[in-house]
């Protein structure tokens, strides 16, 4: 059995250590599930995982996984879609992984293969505390509201959602079942458009929590309006700055070690990091997926291309992977 420390004052994740040397592999599932689902942070340390041990504890809970497409990742393991966080050195707010898409992951893994000296830590927040501590008037003001995403079009979209490159406007009225958007006109063009609640409850727990786009967007983007509020106006700016100052004074940072394995329940969970000082040092796995165990939320499309494959989504024509 390994070692259980439960969350603690300013730690709000499970600590799991080996009681003597072992593997990721040697872990009973069942604790890590039941471990998962109620606590929704998990931090291995000192089972010293490489890619391989990566691989094979993710794929062990996730049957299907997503490519993230944001640019600046290297791959580690193409196969097993592992992939390192982005290359570059500023700091990130919090976020779930992925929240901008309708396919957010369910589980985010971050593996550590080579830490930094300094700088450079993972931070996380809980999104029940989140959504709990912000100032009452920004929680009255969310709490009943939906956010939408929304984005251009291109051909290649169309062809993976609706078969055709060149879509009727029946076709656009009426998407496949499978299909997570909608489509609509906005000022000529043509969008797709998906909508989450602003506050959420997270796929374990009853409690709403805080977890989308909106402080990424604003505050690294630098883009203002995405997402919208259900009646497409803007999150008022002041909602904004108070969420981000809630988030920070609840963040915890890991100090990685190497061989350390994280997994975050990515429903419940946002992730932000601290500025990297020496971008050599820290080399940090990746791997997002669907869990064998989960409950999708209703919002979910049935048959999700995600939970039936490893899904990649179709990218833009001026996306640099497709260069």
């Amino acid at each position: 059995m390994p070692i259980v420390e439960l969350p603690g004052p300013g730690r709000p994740y499970v600590l799991i250590a080996p009681e003597r040397e072992a593997a990721l592999a040697e872990i009973d599932p069942a604790l890590v599930i039941d471990l998962y689902k109620t606590h929704g942070a998990l931090l291995f340390r000192g089972f010293g995982a490489d890619v391989a041990a990566f691989r094979g504890f993710a794929r062990g809970f996730c049957p299907t996984s997503v490519m993230n497409e944001s640019p600046g990742r290297r791959t580690l393991d193409a196969g097993g879609n592992i992939h390192t966080v982005d290359g570059g050195v500023r700091a990130f707010n919090l976020h779930p992984e992925l929240s901008r898409e309708p396919w957010k992951p369910d589980v985010a893994f971050f593996g550590c293969l080579s830490p930094p000296r300094a700088g450079g830590m993972t931070t996380i927040c809980d999104g029940i505390a989140l959504a709990r501590e912000m100032p009452e008037p920004v929680r009255r003001g969310l709490i009943d509201r939906r956010l939408i995403y929304y984005k251009a079009t291109w051909p290649d979209m169309f062809r993976f959602w609706l078969g055709t490159p060149s879509p009727s406007e029946a076709q656009l009225a009426n998407p496949p079942a499978s299909c997570p958007y909608r489509f609509a006109r906005l000022d000529g063009d043509i969008v797709s458009l998906f909508s989450r609640p602003a506050l959420h409850r997270p796929m374990f727990a009853d409690d709403v929590a805080f977890g989308n786009f909106l402080l990424f967007a604003r505050f690294n983007n630098g883009r203002i309006g995405f997402p919208l509020l259900d009646d497409w106006s803007e999150v008022p700016d002041p909602w904004l700055h108070a969420i981000r100052d809630t988030g920070e004074r609840l963040a915890v940072p890991v100090a990685w070690q190497a061989g350390d394995v994280l997994m975050l329940d990515n429903t419940r969970f946002l992730h932000g990091r601290t500025a990297i000082l020496e971008p050599g040092e820290r080399v940090i796995a990746t791997f997002f997926g669907y869990l064998s165990f989960a409950v999708p939320d209703a919002d979910e499309p049935p048959l999700a291309p995600w939970r039936r494959a490893d899904f990649a989504p179709p990218l833009p024509p001026d996306h640099p992977l497709r260069r």
